[in-house]
């Protein structure tokens, strides 16, 4: 039995999600991954996911950026409190498969996991 260790100061990737993301990536001609939050679902906070088509400078304004192999994820500066140290994952069960958010920052999740409460 392991613990889960998250960073505060980062996101982080499982292979299978990085995989995902990349097929993706290339799927919609994109650069980049943009994280994002907005106040909506049955628990306060939903994530939305949005394909930068552009290419994605060092240092892009608003933007913290993360890159993972060939993997650039963005967060809006906006929303970094609500996400940071999210762990992003792939899942399969039974037919259907979906990108996981392992947000620690969430208190809880609806039962489709898409949207959250903080405290």
């Amino acid at each position: 039995m392991g613990a889960d260790v998250y960073d505060p100061e980062t996101i982080s990737i499982t292979p299978a999600a990085e995989a995902h993301v990349r097929r993706q990536l290339l799927r919609h001609g994109a650069d980049a991954l943009i994280l994002g939050i907005s106040e909506s679902g049955c628990n306060g906070y939903m994530y939305e996911l949005e394909w930068l088509g552009e290419r994605v400078d060092d240092d892009p304004a608003g933007l913290k950026r993360f890159d993972f192999g060939g993997v650039t994820i963005c967060v809006a500066d906006e929303h970094w409190a609500l996400v940071r140290g999210t762990e992003i994952d792939y899942v399969t069960e039974g037919l259907n498969s979906a990108l996981r958010f392992n947000n620690p920052n969430a208190v809880s999740e609806c039962g489709c996991g898409e949207s959250f409460a903080i405290k």
